[in-house]
């Protein structure tokens, strides 16, 4: 058995509890999700694709928020206030 200090106390224990049960009802209501979204005559490869494509958008706007971030340290602003200057809605 793992070291005593390596073992969750209690507290631990019923947090990840709580997380695994959250992670559980997240997937259940994916999958319910996709069922309705196949329902609607929407295919597994295209619901791939659109997952991939999204994946592909999330990884260059991280890219995008990183520089945005190291050009307001270089700055000395904050992030938001660069957004007018590049045409950027807070939204974005």
């Amino acid at each position: 058995p793992p070291p005593k200090s390596f073992q969750p106390n209690g507290a631990n224990k019923e947090a990840l509890q709580c997380e695994i049960e959250e992670l559980k009802q997240k997937d259940l209501a994916l999958d319910q999700e996709i069922a309705q979204l196949l329902s609607e005559g929407y295919s597994l490869e295209e619901l791939d694709k659109h997952i991939s494509l999204l994946h592909e958008y999330n990884e260059i706007k991280d890219a995008g928020q990183m520089l945005l971030g190291k050009l307001a340290v270089i700055r000395g602003v904050t992030t938001k206030q660069l957004y007018p200057e590049y045409d950027l809605e807070l939204s974005d």
